[in-house]
């Protein structure tokens, strides 16, 4: 297999599509921290995880866009239309990440080297970005392999992977998150050492998960190679009456598609991980491109394929978009594997809606397609679901991710974080955080230290100038730290404990105070 990669991807297509130019450093943010950054940016010392506060301190003059895969995917289109001119049988992976069967293409061209430098130029002087290529057998290797930008001779796979970290195993998509940090617990923190055990014995501690990515390790592909080809009555073809012209449209249509592929399969006992889709113009224009998986898709990844695949023939660059709207499209399935289906439980109450009589796999699966129908209406953004990830202050602690987005920590949560605000955390915490004043027995301001130290204890707070409240108790101050060194302002946090007023009962409250000459202080948060 031959793998074309296309580094920083997100970053590269943000830029392009804001017709900016990649000499300035810019990154893509998602959650206020950094998924990708331009090569510019990293020599500014911008990192991936990085929040965004930290990144514009680093390097001020950062670009900043956020994550759009409509876009990635439709600018990928130019990318995978310039490799399609010297190759056929491509596989898009992800925006940014393509395959291809390496065999006739290689001897054509008169060798592996010849082929790599040949798709190389053809896709700087096509598209105007840089790629790198790597073979290897099977999509994982080959795709360790182009980031090194090495031909891994056959029959050296394994050995190629040996010295590789674990973290490799979690591939964007894979979800093995949790079974890559087990394994670094572990002490098995190379692909090497994991691959020495034996099946027997992974499959006993880390079962289906761990024996997927054990055979990856040991260079073998996740699946076994495929038998036989998927029935032709398997395939889902839809005429559009009118033609499908929009791409709002055809990301509607791309939906029930979606789960009537996805339920025809399953009622089969299959799973789609190669989703072929083709289109016909009303001027009779044949497209087509074939998208690889690493796990069988949901009806969502179906739909978000679909929805991507028609941004990049429907944006494309005039000369290169279809002359006319879709009026056909067939999905096909190109390889199944056997899928897992739903199986309800044994004994159900004869009331649906009663809850402990109903499948929890099934009420999960209703509100999952009762999220999605809100997400049509409201956007991406309009469900989300809280994780607990890793930080030393509350607001970055808890993200929000939108419903069908992996939900991974950025930080380990648990790790040891200097200068964390210690437990409870708020129940409250503004959005906006609140201007306030914190003054001493005087009625001077109180500030900071050089040394992060209070230049007074803290008497009241006082709220727009109002008249100031008590304070009859507080704890701290925890200096703020990024981690680094830090050049800004000193910054700390109190708790204080206000007494109760004219129709207000006590409270706890979390206060920021920056800077030792004219200190600034904000309420951050409230504790119940």
């Amino acid at each position: 297999m031959l793998v074309l990669w296309c580094p920083d991807w997100p970053a590269v297509a943000a830029v392009a599509a804001a017709g900016s130019v990649l000499t300035r450093p810019a990154a893509v943010f998602h959650a206020n921290r950094v998924v990708a950054c331009t090569a510019v940016a990293r020599t500014r010392n911008i990192r991936r995880g990085m929040r965004r506060r930290e990144a514009e301190s680093q390097c001020p003059d950062l670009a900043v866009f956020g994550v759009d895969d409509a876009r990635d995917a439709r600018l990928f289109e130019n990318v995978a239309s310039a490799v399609e001119e010297l190759v056929v049988g491509l596989e898009v992976v992800r925006p940014g990440l393509l395959a291809v069967p390496v065999a006739g293409a290689a001897g054509y061209f008169g060798g592996e080297p010849q082929l790599a430098e040949k798709l190389v130029d053809q896709v700087a002087a096509a598209a105007g970005v840089e790629c790198q290529v790597g073979v290897a057998e099977g999509l994982f290797a080959a795709t360790l392999a182009a980031r090194q930008g090495a031909l891994v001779e056959t029959g050296r796979t394994a050995e190629f992977l040996a010295p590789l970290p674990v973290i490799e195993l979690d591939q964007p998509g894979s979800e093995r998150a949790d079974l890559v940090g087990l394994l670094v617990r572990l002490g098995l923190r190379t692909l090497g050492a994991f691959a020495e055990l034996g099946e027997r014995d992974v499959a006993a501690r880390f079962g289906r998960t761990g024996v997927l990515a054990h055979r990856l390790a040991r260079g073998l592909s996740d699946r076994p190679p495929l038998r036989r080809s998927p029935p032709p009555e398997l395939s889902l073809a839809e005429s559009f009456d009118p033609v499908l012209a929009r791409v709002d449209v055809a990301a509607f249509m791309a939906k029930k598609l979606g789960a009537r592929f996805h339920a025809a399969l399953a009622d089969r006992g299959l799973a789609c991980t190669r989703l072929g889709i083709y289109a016909t113009t009303e001027n009779g224009e044949q497209l087509g491109r074939v998208w690889r998986c690493a796990e069988p898709l949901t009806p969502q990844g179906v739909a978000d394929r679909v929805r991507w695949q028609f941004e990049g023939w429907l944006k494309a660059a005039p000369g290169e978009r279809p002359t006319a709207g879709v009026a056909r499209l067939r999905l096909e399935p190109e390889e199944t594997v056997e899928g897992r289906s739903l199986q309800l439980g044994l004994w159900r109450g004869s009331d649906p809606g009663a809850g402990p009589g109903e499948d929890e796999e099934l009420a999960a699966e209703r509100a999952g397609r009762a999220f999605v129908r809100v997400q049509g209406l409201l956007g991406p953004e309009g469900v989300v679901t809280p994780l607990l990830d890793g930080g030393r202050d509350p607001a970055s602690r808890v993200r929000l991710i939108p419903w069908g987005d992996p939900r991974e920590a950025v930080g380990p949560p648990d790790a040891t974080w200097p200068a964390r605000l210690p437990s409870p955390s708020p129940a409250t915490v503004l959005e906006q955080p609140l201007p306030v004043q914190v003054i001493d027995e005087q009625g001077r301001p109180v500030g900071l230290t050089a040394r992060k130290r209070l230049t007074a204890p803290p008497h009241g707070l006082r709220v727009a100038g109002g008249p100031p409240r008590p304070i009859t108790g507080w704890a701290g101050p925890w200096p703020v730290t990024s981690g680094r060194r830090s050049t800004g302002p000193q910054q700390a946090r109190l708790q204080l404990l206000l007494a109760a007023g004219e129709n207000e009962a006590p409270e706890a409250v979390l206060v920021l105070c920056s800077g030792t000459e004219n200190p600034m202080w904000t309420v951050e948060g409230s504790y119940d």
